[in-house]
């Protein structure tokens, strides 16, 4: 399948961050010099005083920048944690009559963009996308099947049932519909960004990296013996009842955007495809898909502008044949 540490708010921290407050530091200190210092002589010497204006006002953009980039993980995290879930599912491929040919288990990432509706990657609702074993038998007259598939939100201690999924033809995103919850019909929706992204912006990516083992590790201590069993749905069940279902957050930034794709170096593994990718404004620019192994600046995701699209057919799906 395609597919950090934490502080109690699940927001990465590196290194970076601190150097970040330091340059704001020093950013401000540099202002307050300028302002003292520099001000009076540019003056007496003929320069504009608009110049500098200019130039203390771009640094103050510049700051209130890094602020908002600093604060977003954990006001995203604070208010769309429980819109995120650990989606589990179990499938198989094979011919009638027959023992299936490939019976396996799927992890991934799911999130809220709809009444009932959570956006995730195509592979994760149909798990023989993009298998190349898989899609030879089918292409020998196997029929795929999804066994189970639910979601595990981290607000509820029960998973919620996934069906009727709608997939895109041209990327790798699908729209599923959750069975119908009070408690979900609370939960926020997330936003997503009408404006597409472009290279360069801080971006955050939220997800179940490493799907089961990934929550067991960051839970107390007590619950580390489930370890030897991270595909099992019953871990996830025991997690869920004591509100261990929690998402990652990992930063980093878009390094590019190339026929829809995104390209970032937040890290991701196995159990994060599906997850929002959010802009420094807390609205979702892409859903996170894949990355290459072996280089961490090479994660990738799908643009939010695929995911209008398919929301729209998903639209015109409920209008004509009801829910789907």
């Amino acid at each position: 399948m395609i597919e950090g540490q934490t502080s109690e708010s699940e927001t990465v921290v590196y290194g970076s961050r601190h150097r970040t407050v330091q340059w704001i530091l020093g950013v401000l200190a540099l202002l307050a010099a300028m302002a003292m210092v520099h001000f009076d002589p540019m003056v007496a010497k003929g320069g504009s005083p608009d110049d500098l204006q200019i130039q203390v006002h771009k640094l103050t953009a510049q700051i209130e920048q890094l602020r908002r980039e600093q604060s977003m993980p954990a006001l995203v995290l604070n208010r769309y944690r429980n819109s995120i879930g650990y989606i589990y599912g179990v499938y198989h491929v094979g011919f009638a009559n027959q023992r299936p040919e490939i019976r396996a288990r799927v992890s991934g990432t799911g999130f809220l963009v709809g009444d009932r509706l959570v956006a995730t990657n195509r592979h994760i609702a149909e798990p023989w996308y993009g298998d190349s074993e898989a899609e030879k038998l089918i292409r020998q007259g196997a029929t795929p099947i999804v066994e189970i598939l639910v979601v595990f939100f981290p607000d509820l201690s029960t998973p919620v049932r996934l069906s009727h999924p709608l997939v895109s033809k041209s990327s790798d995103l699908a729209v599923v519909r959750a069975e119908d919850s009070e408690v979900l019909r609370r939960l926020p929706v997330l936003p997503l960004a009408k404006i597409p992204a472009s290279d360069g912006q801080f971006i955050d990516v939220i997800g179940y990296p490493m799907a089961i083992a990934g929550l067991i590790a960051k839970s107390p201590a007590g619950i580390w013996r489930l370890a030897d069993r991270p595909y099992d749905i019953n871990v996830a069940s025991k997690l869920a009842a004591r509100s261990l279902i929690r998402p990652f957050s990992t930063c980093g930034h878009l390094g590019d955007v190339i026929g829809g794709r995104l390209i970032y170096d937040a890290p991701t593994a196995p159990g994060g495809s599906g997850g929002p990718v959010f802009n420094s404004n807390g609205e979702v620019i892409g859903v996170n898909s894949a990355y290459i192994d072996g280089f961490s600046g090479a994660s990738i995701g799908v643009s939010v502008e695929s995911l209008h699209q398919l929301l729209q057919e998903a639209q015109v799906s409920s209008e004509l044949h009801g829910p789907i």
